[in-house]
C-alpha cells in the first residue's frame, strides 16, 4: 500500500532513513513510501531455504561474494530504498556494502511473491532493478512453485530468460554463482500455501 506524504511530495532516501524502526517492512520507490505486512510462513520458509542453499555454497567460496537476508536496506538513489527478501553482492561489489545498508545495485535480488506484493514485485520493482543495473532478479512464486529469472543481456535489456518449475524438477542456476544449483522440487517441497 503506497503512502504519500503531502500532495505529490517525493520522500528522499535521506528523510526515509531517519525514520525510526517500527518492525514493519518499509520501502521507498520513486519517492513513494510503501508498507508491507509481515510475510506468511511459506514465504519465510522459501527465503530461508534459498539463503541456506546459497550461503552453504558460498561458505568455501567467499571470494564469489555475500548473500544477505532481509531486513537490510538497499539504497539505489535519492528516492529509492528497498528491502529485498535476499540479495547477493558479488566479490567485486564490497565497496557498496556498509554496516547500515547497501549503497548501489546488488548483482542479484530475490523476491518471494505474496498476494500483497506480487504486482509491485513484478512491476515497479522489476522496472527499478532494471533501471539501476541489477544483473539478475529472481521472482519466486510459492503458489505455483515457479521461479522466473530476469537477467541482464548483452544489449543491457532485462528480460525474463527462464521460468523454472518444480513440477519439471528443473534446477535453479546462475552465472553469478558458477557451480551452484538447487533443485526446484527441493526448494518447494512440502510448502504450505493458504
Amino acid at each position: 500500500m503506497p503512502v504519500m506524504s503531502g500532495p505529490h511530495k517525493k520522500i528522499t532516501s535521506a528523510e526515509f532513513l531517519l525514520w525510526p524502526d517500527d518492525g514493519k517492512r518499509h520501502e521507498l520507490i520513486d519517492g513513494v513510501h510503501y508498507v508491507t505486512p509481515s510475510p506468511k510462513f511459506s514465504h519465510q520458509e522459501i527465503v530461508g531455504r534459498l539463503y541456506l542453499a546459497i550461503g552453504n555454497f558460498l561458505a568455501p567460496r567467499r571470494h564469489l561474494g555475500r548473500i544477505i537476508l532481509a531486513r537490510f536496506d538497499v539504497v539505489l538513489s535519492d528516492y529509492d530504498v528497498v528491502e529485498p527478501d535476499l540479495l547477493f553482492l558479488a566479490g567485486d561489489q564490497r565497496s557498496i556494502l556498509t554496516e547500515a545498508n547497501v549503497q548501489g545495485a546488488p548483482a542479484l535480488v530475490v523476491e518471494v511473491l505474496s498476494p500483497s506484493t506480487q504486482r509491485r514485485d513484478e512491476g515497479i520493482k522489476r522496472e527499478l532493478f532494471d533501471r539501476k543495473g541489477v544483473q539478475e532478479y529472481w521472482l519466486v512464486d510459492p503458489k505455483n512453485c515457479l521461479v522466473s529469472i530476469c537477467r541482464r543481456a548483452e544489449d543491457t535489456s532485462f528480460p525474463v530468460v527462464s521460468t523454472l518449475s518444480a513440477a519439471a524438477d528443473e534446477h535453479l542456476e546462475t552465472p553469478l554463482l558458477p557451480g551452484f544449483g538447487l533443485s526446484m522440487s527441493e526448494l518447494f517441497a512440502e510448502i504450505m500455501i493458504d
